[in-house]
């Protein structure tokens, strides 16, 4: 019985030994092996040994690239305020473990306060509209400048960009203002262009309408003419070549008068009005209408 105990010692013995030895680095991290209270070495992913009760593991530090946003108070050349957020992406070099453990306390607080600097030192040189356009600048002196910086502490920045520019709520109000001004403008000065091209084109209507409508006229009259002319021939020919071609004239246009009258008069809602309408005014107005299309031929 004695025998079977001390073999199961033995056995939950060397089931702890094995437990103390071996040990597991999960995927993307690297473990930190420490002697006796000192750094010794790194073990990589995977089962590792270790020598139990006299080495153990410290830590296990991500390889993975990380992401720390950082958000910065600052003042711009015109006196703008603004907070300006970077992004900035690194990691942890494999191959400098100890320095990324061991040289920085606070990694995240070192590497925001770097920031600070280099955005403190480069924004208030440039005006509001400068900082716009210069975000690809910026972030690429940011990552420049860090870069170089932590390096010493074993880490890489992969890359850095300016992801965000808020300047004061007034100031931001302000740009909107401008914006929606100069909007309204173009939109006004788009809408009066378009108010001229119609006039334009209206005034270019009007006038060749005026124009077909003149020489339609003009060609109405041509054929009034010619007409009187005609009728005027007929009746010479009926009436003998002796007659007077003023007496003719008087008769057609007598003729005409008449017709011109029926016509008025089988309209029931005309409201035309001849004056004077006697005989003598029949003369006169015969004598003129005479006058005008004679006057009007030898044209």
């Amino acid at each position: 019985m004695s025998g079977l105990i001390s073999i199961a010692i033995i056995v939950l013995a060397i089931i702890i030994l094995l437990l103390a030895t071996l040990f597991i680095v999960p995927q993307q991290r690297v473990a930190v092996i420490e002697r006796f209270g000192k750094f010794n070495r790194t073990a990589a992913a995977g089962l590792n040994l270790r020598i139990p009760f006299i080495e153990q593991v410290a830590a296990k530090v991500s390889t993975q690239i990380q992401q720390l946003d950082v958000t910065t108070n600052t003042k711009t050349k015109d006196n703008v305020t603004l907070e300006i957020i970077t992004s900035v992406q690194l990691l942890i070099d494999e191959t400098k473990v100890f320095d990324a453990f061991y040289k920085l306390a606070n990694p995240s607080s070192q590497i925001r306060s770097y920031i600070f600097d280099i955005v403190r030192a480069q924004v208030p040189s440039m005006t509001l509209d400068k900082v716009y356009e210069s975000k690809d600048e910026i972030a690429n002196n940011i990552e420049q400048a860090l870069s170089k910086q932590m390096a010493d502490f074993g880490y890489i920045v992969t890359k850095s960009l300016v992801t965000d520019i808020n300047p004061d709520k007034r100031v931001l109000d302000a740009m909107n203002q401008i914006n929606e001004q100069e909007r309204l403008r173009d939109a006004a000065q788009a809408k009066a262009e378009a108010e001229k091209i119609i006039k334009v084109k209206q005034a270019e209507a009007e006038a060749e309408a005026m124009k077909l409508g003149g020489k339609g006229i003009a060609d109405q009259r041509k054929e009034i003419i010619a007409g009187l002319r005609e009728s005027i021939m007929e009746l010479q020919e009926v009436l003998g070549s002796g007659v007077d071609p003023k007496e003719v004239m008087q008769l057609v246009i007598t003729t005409q008068y008449f017709d011109a009258l029926k016509e008025i008069g089988a309209n029931s809602k005309t409201n035309t009005l001849l004056l004077p309408h006697t005989s003598q005014g029949m003369q006169t107005l015969t004598e003129q209408m005479l006058a005008a299309n004679l006057s009007s031929d030898k044209k």
